[in-house]
């Protein structure tokens, strides 16, 4: 497994802008398809948003599509989640995931996780 861990979140007035990171240990970062979650209080864990292996190829719910942007960097094992247009309802703890799978949007289906950072958007 793959040894992950988030930074960069913190608070942000609504329509602002947040970048977080997700650094990953070991030397098979590129063979892990990586998901970004997130997870607010009293709510399910909520995917917004996945990269392929290569990270040619991204994907987001509607929820956060035109506002998040994943990417990745493969030589220095970190993946990204740009957040622009925050919303109130962005506030959550996010979480970076490693998967298997060549894709996903199921949290089972990705098995290591960081250890979360929080995201608060103040209305």
């Amino acid at each position: 497994q793959v040894q992950l861990v988030e930074s960069g979140g913190g608070l942000v007035q609504a329509g602002g802008s947040l970048r977080l990171s997700c650094a990953a240990s070991g030397r098979t970062f590129s063979s892990y398809a990586m998901g970004w979650f997130r997870q607010a209080p009293g709510k399910e864990r909520e995917f917004v948003g996945g990269i392929s292996r290569s990270g040619t190829t991204t994907y987001y719910p509607d929820s956060v599509k035109g506002r998040f942007t994943i990417s990745r960097n493969n030589a220095n094992h970190t993946v990204y989640l740009q957040m622009n247009s925050l919303k109130s309802e962005d506030t959550a703890v996010y979480y970076c995931a490693a998967t298997r799978y060549s894709s996903s949007n199921r949290y089972t289906d990705y098995n290591s996780w960081g250890q979360g950072t929080q995201v608060t958007v103040s209305s």
